[in-house]
């Protein structure tokens, strides 16, 4: 099973979690066969850390929580919450094997909340700019409760218009970077 799980950060932890690098690293190590996409999210001018996004295949929804809420970040108080939602990888692959790389353009994550109808199931017709796209859904996969997208895009506009943002109660979009080990 497929969860996405989105720690936001506490206002005034970037200390804290610079501190914790080396430890967040070495937890997700542990985690390497199974992480399909992980990242930071950033502020408006790139520079500073909101939040950590990891996208993964666990066992279940219990391996999915001790994911999240053993990371040494959220155990430090580094993080204000956590997003975690089961998640279904319709590209079928990971950033990794992303055809553009690691650099170049500006990355987003797309997140759209559902209301109502589940909407935006396929994959748009143009692959190329998605890094990771998918259904946000309950921990049983039976109920609809959203759409996370990671992707390449122009500016935020461009980025939020991956979805049929009226379909959606709410939809947020962060800087966000490639992750991992330089």
């Amino acid at each position: 099973m497929e969860f996405l799980c989105y720690h936001r950060d506490r206002p005034g932890s970037q200390a804290l979690r610079a501190e914790l690098l080396g430890e967040h690293w070495s937890y997700m190590d542990r985690y390497a066969a199974e992480m399909i996409a992980r990242g930071p999210t950033l502020s408006s001018d790139g520079d500073t850390a909101t939040g950590s996004v990891h996208i993964v295949d666990l066992p279940d929804a219990a391996a999915a929580r001790t994911f999240a809420f053993d990371e040494p970040n959220y155990q430090a108080g580094v993080y204000r919450d956590v997003l975690l939602r089961r998640w279904r990888n319709r590209l079928g692959r990971t950033m990794w094997d992303f055809p553009a790389g690691r650099t170049g353009g500006n990355r987003y994550l797309v997140l759209g909340f559902g209301a109502g109808q589940p909407v935006d199931l396929a994959v748009p017709s143009n692959t190329d700019e998605l890094v990771a796209y998918g259904p946000l859904q309950s921990d049983d996969g039976g109920t609809w409760l959203g759409t996370a997208v990671l992707l390449r895009a122009a500016d935020p506009d461009t980025a939020r218009a991956i979805l049929t943002t009226d379909r959606y109660a709410d939809v947020e979009v962060h800087n966000w970077q490639f992750g991992g080990r330089p």
